[in-house]
């Protein structure tokens, strides 16, 4: 005698639509809990918006393709973790469009490469990349510290991710082009007005080794020496880590 189940399997149009009725129950009651509350990422202590230097340097990143061959997401495996270091948490892309989590590793993972070389390290690799890495396939980037870097438009940026929930004030949205000048200043004359506007864990110096210039490697190089930087993972309890 036949179950209900086995007739049911005969008929293939309706055991299609009892498979998209079954699918449909089960997306459901993972989705709709999500609309009831107001962010999924969990915030970490640390986080904070990127300066507008620091936005310029992630948008050449992103303009030079870098993602292509480096990523941004360390893992839970042990091989990532003992690798690269402490595994990415959400919190860490909350302010990215579009997030760098990138989908290859040519070149190792970028997570946590701020602090990790001096500005003049990144500035000779990013010039002639074989000549401190042998054998490396990287391209070079040497006109970075021949192009100026154009601020005109970073008030026009910042405003347009404000309007996507990054929290930008007026006040950063209004003087983001006098701040990217400021922290890129050799002096560290305005150390103490940058951190009181994006925190503390501000750099302020000249990144590129041109005094009195501003240029994209400035840019580029203060994006790299923030990555990572932000949390203090030693200090995370593993109940407040959102994985």
């Amino acid at each position: 005698m036949s179950t209900a189940h086995q007739k049911l399997e005969r008929h293939s149009l309706g055991f299609a639509m009892m498979i998209l009725l079954v699918a449909s129950i089960g997306g459901i009651v993972e989705i709709a809990p999500l609309f009831t509350i107001e962010n999924t990422v969990e915030e970490v202590e640390g986080m904070r918006p990127y300066t507008p230097l620091e936005l310029a340097g992630r948008d050449i990143y992103v303009r030079e393709g870098c993602y292509a061959c480096h990523s941004q997401m360390i893992r839970t495996l042990r091989s990532d973790v003992e690798r690269y270091g402490h595994y990415s948490l959400a919190a860490e892309s909350m302010y990215d469009h579009p997030f760098q989590w990138g989908s290859k590793r040519t070149g190792p993972d970028l997570a946590r490469i701020g602090g990790k070389y001096s500005d003049d390290w990144h500035v000779a690799h990013l010039e002639a990349p074989r000549e401190l890495v042998p054998g490396s396939v990287m391209p070079g980037y040497a006109f970075l510290s021949e192009n100026r870097l154009p601020t005109g438009h970073l008030p026009a940026a910042l405003k347009a991710l404000s309007r996507a929930g990054v929290p930008y004030t007026e006040a950063q949205i209004e003087n983001a082009e006098k701040d990217a000048v400021w922290q890129a200043d050799f002096e560290q004359n305005y150390e103490g007005e940058l951190q009181e506007s994006y925190g503390a864990s501000v750099q302020v110096r000249d990144f590129d080794g041109q005094p009195g210039s501003l240029t994209e490697m400035d840019a580029l190089v203060a994006y790299l020496q923030m990555l990572g930087t932000l949390v203090d993972f030693d200090s995370l309890n593993p109940e407040e880590v959102n994985r």
